[in-house]
């Protein structure tokens, strides 16, 4: 199916600033429309003692998880603040292809599932598999300061030793009241996007008593996991792209049709 297949879609993006522009390039570049709506302000935590025994200790793990861009980006400066080279016998393993990418960039060799941004997929890994099935098996989890949960309590029932290494935060931005119905009826928007689970819930924050006029356009999300969450907040159309990519989220967009805009 080519680019004029998407033209009908007009979509409410939320992703933080940068990587929302990008991804809107790319639905542009494939006939659709992008509205960038920033609901993820990242901020790096300070660093502290307890980061630093941390990466003090990063030979001592045998594996590491970086959840994000962002974790990738602030653990890889945290890296270099206290390696001269990166620690050998380590594995490192991300939930996406982007985030790999800059591991990758950075002279790490690094292991990711090819389908799904999520723990599931992760942990069906067979590389993956194989670390936690080692004995005493340790690994540290790079993220911002939550998320993951379901990864770890996975690990700790196979008893491994689980570690959270926190970044940064993600805050909601400020936006004026009704920014958001008011964007979606300006722009005549016909589907949102939302890349994480905290996404949806500042979604539906900043929708406030507008989300049940919202909650019935199309909504796509990364995961069963966050679909879950949009369906016991009344979500009434849920599209789980599998991934939280741009690739993923077109593949989406391809199979589901563009209702029409008023």
């Amino acid at each position: 199916m080519n680019g004029a297949a998407l033209a009908g879609w007009r979509l409410l993006l939320t992703r933080p600033q940068e990587d929302c522009l990008a991804l809107a390039q790319d639905l542009a570049e494939q006939g659709a429309y992008g509205s960038c709506l920033p609901l993820l302000e990242i901020e790096p935590l300070p660093e502290d003692a307890a980061q630093r025994a941390l990466i003090l200790e990063l030979n001592r793990y045998s594996a590491v998880i970086v959840v994000s861009k962002p974790a990738a980006r602030f653990g890889l400066a945290l890296l270099d603040r206290y390696w001269a080279q990166p620690p050998q016998g380590v594995d490192w393993f991300t939930v996406g292809a982007a985030s790999a990418a800059l591991l990758r960039e950075h002279g790490l060799s690094v292991s990711h599932p090819d389908s799904g941004d999520d723990s599931e997929a992760l942990l069906a890994l067979p590389a993956f598999q194989a670390v936690f099935e080692a004995p005493e098996a340790r690994v540290l989890i790079m993220r911002g300061d939550e998320g993951r949960e379901l990864l770890a309590s996975q690990l700790r029932a196979r008893d491994v030793q689980v570690d959270y290494l926190p970044l940064y935060r993600r805050r909601l931005p400020a936006y004026p009241d009704g920014e958001l119905p008011r964007r979606v009826q300006a722009e005549r928007l016909n589907g949102l996007v939302v890349s994480s689970g905290q996404g949806f819930a500042h979604l539906q924050q900043l929708a406030g008593a507008d989300w049940p006029q919202l909650s019935r356009l199309p909504l796509f999300v990364p995961s069963p996991r966050v679909a879950e969450m949009a369906r016991q907040a009344g979500a009434e159309r849920i599209i789980d792209c599998r991934g939280a990519n741009a690739a993923a989220l077109l593949a989406a967009l391809r199979e589901t049709p563009a209702p029409a805009v008023h």
